[in-house]
């Protein structure tokens, strides 16, 4: 069954495990949403998704190991309550949803607020702002929704979060408990509608020793990283996600 796969293929995917493994345990994702683009150029985009949910449920419990104490607790309650019902949602409308309008819609709005980082010039050091709870519902929503149509729930936590400018390490463990609970809960409505098969799931278990690997090498890069240069590179990730989504809505 694994011999069906090119070599090109397994070369191009541990890569991607180990980017998005370094993007999810340093900088709470964004480079991650280039991971199945870069799978899909072997695979269909629905079998790279397949193969990737059981090793982001990996990544989420390796990486909530480090971030166990660090999370903002209103923040999180604000997100699942509107990604709960965006996952059901989502669930309910695959079928009738065209994952490129998404896409499309989700990669303007985020290349916009990442670029207005660099065109506004904002400072790390600006006074934290409280969390919107109508705001936070809003984006919860939209993630829930996004990741389960689109993979790429990513973008509408970062839109929240990062306004409000809170200190790295919470922000990542923030958006590592709230994608560990989102991503456990999708894996009922993504066996409902049969995205798991054998083979899928024999591929996550082929990439799965690369994950600790990745996660390792994201913390140390977390660790030595200044506020300033981590939310730089943070809004640099949300450009790149927000191009990638906008070029594969075309595609």
């Amino acid at each position: 069954m694994l011999l069906e796969y090119s070599y090109g293929f397994y070369f191009v995917a541990a890569i991607a495990v180990l980017i998005t493994g370094i993007s999810k345990s340093g900088f709470s994702g964004g480079i991650g949403a280039l991971t199945v683009p870069m799978m899909a150029l072997f695979v269909s985009p629905l079998k790279a998704a397949a193969i990737m949910l059981p090793i982001l449920c990996f990544m989420d419990l390796l990486s909530i190991l480090a971030y166990r104490k660090n999370w903002h607790g209103r923040n999180l309650l604000l997100l699942l309550s509107g990604a709960l019902p965006g996952i059901a949602i989502g669930t309910l409308t695959f079928s009738y949803v065209d994952p490129d309008n998404v896409r499309l819609l989700l990669g303007i709005v985020t290349l916009v607020f990442g670029l207005s980082y660099f065109v506004t010039r904002q400072k790390v050091e600006a006074v934290t702002t409280e969390p919107s709870t109508p705001l936070g519902l809003a984006c919860g929503l939209l993630s829930g929704f996004t990741s389960f149509v689109a993979h790429a729930g990513g973008p509408p936590v970062k839109f929240f979060l990062l306004r409000q400018r809170m200190d790295k390490t919470l922000f990542v463990g923030t958006n590592v408990v709230f994608f560990l609970v989102v991503n456990q809960v999708k894996i009922i409505p993504y066996a409902w509608i049969g995205q798991f098969s054998a083979d899928n799931l024999l591929l996550s278990l082929v990439f799965a020793p690369l994950v600790p690997l990745g996660i390792w090498l994201g913390l140390r890069l977390h660790k030595v990283l200044s506020p300033d240069l981590f939310y730089k590179i943070s809004y640099i990730m949300m450009v790149i996600a927000g191009i990638k989504l906008i070029f594969d809505s075309f595609s």
